[in-house]
């Protein structure tokens, strides 16, 4: 009896994993990953958010502590400042059929000696992102949010330049939306005037449903 519950276990496991799409295996794979595990803190919690029908991309930073306890990307305070400079609530945001999320880290990097997060694990973004990519040719726009992200995708120079040169095409680069960049904005108030704008219609435009 054991033998033969044992054999229907595994063939339902088989039966289940062979209908996953390219882009759901993937995903299982990704968020069992430990590749850096032993760099990790609080260990390996994966946090991202795909599917195959989102035409918005945000390519983020990584995970805070908030994030890595609850599983959902954003989770925090940063979370509600990139939603208001988005113009969408935690409905649309938290929509894994509209809004895809995927950090340049995945998991929660740790805390400098000096304070502040840790850079994203460099082994995460060349392992994941261009495989990722490949399955979800539907997306139409990438909020590149933060310096990470941006250099990865739009090479080298200030956040500020990038900002403001990416701001049309297929890239529309942010600062992290942390409480750091509220000096930022007010040095820069072309940023509410013409990027902010021009972000919420397009976000409007690519998660209407």
């Amino acid at each position: 009896m054991r033998v033969l519950v044992g054999a229907s276990i595994v063939a339902i496991i088989y039966v289940q994993e062979g209908n996953l799409t390219p882009l759901e295996a993937l995903s299982a794979e990704a968020r069992g990953c430990t590749c850096c595990a032993a760099f990790l803190p609080l260990g390996a919690r994966p946090v991202f958010q795909v599917s195959g029908t989102a035409r918005l991309m945000i390519i983020s930073q990584a995970p805070g502590t908030k994030v890595h306890n609850t599983g959902l990307p954003f989770n925090d305070a940063s979370g509600d400042r990139l939603r208001g400079w988005m113009g969408i609530g935690r409905d649309v945001f938290y929509d894994a059929a509209r809004v895809a999320i995927m950090p340049m880290g995945f998991c929660y990097p740790g805390r400098l000696p000096q304070g502040g997060d840790c850079p994203p694990r460099p082994e995460c973004a060349p392992l994941w992102h261009e495989r990722f990519l490949a399955l979800m040719p539907q997306l139409e726009l990438f909020l590149l949010v933060g310096g990470y992200a941006q250099r990865r995708y739009l090479g080298r120079g200030s956040m500020t330049a990038h900002v403001r040169a990416a701001a049309a095409g297929r890239f529309m680069a942010l600062p992290h939306p942390s409480w750091r960049t509220i000096g930022w904005e007010a040095k820069n108030p072309w940023f509410r005037q013409e990027i902010l704008p021009r972000l919420k219609a397009e976000v409007t435009r690519l998660t209407a449903e």
